[in-house]
């Protein structure tokens, strides 16, 4: 998939300077940082749900 992200001059400037750093180009190091972002999401997700699971559990029991 592709797409197509508008960056400000500041924001652009930031993602460009930052890729430099890193030596990368800096359409890597957007793709690199939406994936992480949206690991994270998933790692909360998953936390969230255990907790909701663990914490429902006698209730879960008593329902089945």
């Amino acid at each position: 998939m592709k797409i197509a992200v508008e960056l400000s001059a500041d924001e652009s400037e930031l993602l460009a300077s930052t890729a430099v750093r890193l030596g990368v180009q800096p359409e890597e190091l957007a793709r690199a940082t939406l994936i992480d972002a949206l690991s994270q999401n998933k790692d909360d997700f998953c936390k969230a749900a255990e907790y909701v699971l663990e914490k429902n559990q006698s209730l879960y029991r008593r329902l089945a």
